[in-house]
């Protein structure tokens, strides 16, 4: 497996003590992950300050002088919204990122289920293990009936260009393994796949829930929590993860994302030094 970063390792939407500092240029990060010898490299659209053709042509042009390639774009979006028009335009924002994935030359977009956000309060939310009720006057499977849709829409678009969307287990409806399968499952497409964030599974066997994903994952985003973490701190027994994915035949990217009170300076090439010592590298 190669070792890759995202983007935010760097800069936590402000949420790290680097939270006060401008979010540093996207060619910086690139600048740096190279540094720290990574080869592989994904972009938060809320990152990006453009996606102008000739902004994207110019991150291309200097990636390649860094010996970085683009894993992903992630888009933000969520398709748990009871409004059929509020619905189709976070259809459009995905399409959108589809677009910009192709033109970078990045092989993955990274793709949220959704969530009822009926507990605004981030904070509280995790507290919650990430349950919440839904909005009155409607159901789950009025929620799985609106994720399955939306997906089938962006689909198209992500066959048309060439572009693989990734699902993340990311709170929501795909909290769990089971969530985030069924959507894979039940459409069924070669282009979704799943997205494998290590730190996202709060409930159940974590290691039973990776193995059940690890057959879909064309990414792997790997925690790291030097310093603690943000919200919640989780023992990650990597050699272990590793095993998993290599039993499953998995031979793409785990991508680090650093999620620690420690400021990314230290953090990152710490979290780092985990992997690699993990990998065998």
């Amino acid at each position: 497996m190669e070792l890759g970063i995202s983007s935010y390792s760097f800069h936590r939407l402000g949420k790290g003590p680097e939270g006060r500092d401008p979010i540093p240029p996207v060619e910086a990060m690139i600048d740096r992950a190279s540094a720290l010898g990574c080869t592989g490299f994904e972009i938060l659209g809320v990152h990006m300050p453009s996606t102008d053709r000739g902004y994207l042509n110019d991150l291309k042009r200097h990636a390649l002088h860094a010996g970085v390639h683009f894993l992903s774009v992630s888009a933000h979006h969520d398709f748990v919204k009871p409004d059929a028009e509020a619905r189709d335009e976070q259809v459009r924002i995905v399409e959108s990122w589809i677009e910009v994935a192709a033109r970078m030359g990045a092989p993955v977009v990274r793709v949220f289920g959704g969530r009822w956000r009926t507990i605004p309060n981030f904070s509280e939310y995790m507290a919650r293990r990430g349950h919440e009720p839904p909005v009155p006057g409607y159901t789950e499977d009025d929620a799985w009936g609106w994720i399955f849709d939306s997906f089938e829409q962006c689909l198209k678009t992500a066959a048309r260009e060439g572009v693989v969307l990734a699902l993340e287990n990311h709170w929501g409806f795909t909290a769990s393994a089971a969530g985030t399968c069924r959507i894979i499952e039940t459409l069924g497409s070669p282009w979704l796949r799943a997205m494998i964030d290590t730190g996202n599974f709060l409930e159940g066997d974590l290691y039973a829930e990776i193995e059940r994903m690890a057959p879909h994952a064309v990414l792997v985003q790997a925690k790291a929590y030097p310093g603690g973490g943000l919200y919640y701190t989780l023992d990650l027994d990597y050699k272990r993860i590793i095993e998993i994915f290599r039993r499953h035949g998995y031979r793409g990217a785990l991508s680090l994302e650093m999620e620690g009170n420690a400021h990314p300076d230290d953090g990152v090439p710490e979290a780092l030094a985990i992997l690699r010592e993990a990998l065998g590298q």
